[in-house]
């Protein structure tokens, strides 16, 4: 059976968006069952309208894209989470459904499993790293394994050199991520797969009921 991997993301304009449908693709290329989910919005509509951009982005996903659940965390073997920086921390949208996991994460059922993130921010020093490591943090009381890139593929060099995860300036009004930003989350989304792969055996054996 393929190991599973759920993709969640928040996007404002589109371009943390796309590198989350570039992890999606990197993850299934390698075999993974993927799941690609965006979290709820928050913003009231007056913030949406203030923004023509983001505007656009809620009305051509809000209907296209499945919102996140906490079985879809249960489901999966192994998580990827992508957001835009927000003062060099993950946006509120994606920390809210992040904190209603505490049932899960009670429960052991977030433990062990391989994670990684992924960010665009306006520029290219605009807290990306801050976020990827503010995340992790999460990741450590979950007893989640992190799988950064690390600087294991030449990718990661062209495509801006962020060990921590794949990472876009968009700049402002913001641009979408480049194919050699595009390739290196693909990148991202095979290595993780790699890792589910690894892990997801000894995870299910540990958990298994003795006869």
């Amino acid at each position: 059976m393929p190991v599973r991997i759920l993709v969640t993301y928040y996007s404002s304009t589109g371009s943390v968006h796309r590198l989350a449908a570039a992890v999606r693709d990197g993850a299934e290329s390698a075999g993974a069952q993927v799941r690609l989910r965006r979290v709820a919005e928050l913003a009231p509509p007056e913030a949406l309208a203030s923004n023509p951009a983001w505007a656009q982005h809620h009305s051509e996903t809000e209907s296209r894209i499945p919102v996140a659940s906490l079985d879809d965390l249960e489901w999966a073997d192994g998580y990827a989470f992508g957001t835009p920086t927000r003062y060099g921390a993950p946006a509120a949208q994606l920390k809210q459904f992040i904190d209603s996991a505490s049932s899960l994460w009670q429960a052991g059922k977030l433990a062990d499993k391989p994670v990684t993130a992924f960010v665009s921010s306006a520029e290219q020093h605009g807290g990306q790293e801050a976020t990827i490591l503010s995340l992790n943090n999460v990741f450590y009381h979950w007893g989640a394994v992190i799988v950064p890139l690390g600087y294991t593929d030449d990718i990661v060099y062209a495509a801006g050199g962020n060990p921590y995860g794949t990472s876009w300036p968009a700049g402002y009004p913001s641009t979408m991520p480049d194919e050699t930003v595009l390739e290196c989350a693909r990148y991202q989304g095979r290595r993780l797969a790699r890792f589910a792969e690894m892990l997801a055996p000894a995870r299910n054996e540990s958990t298994a009921v003795p006869a």
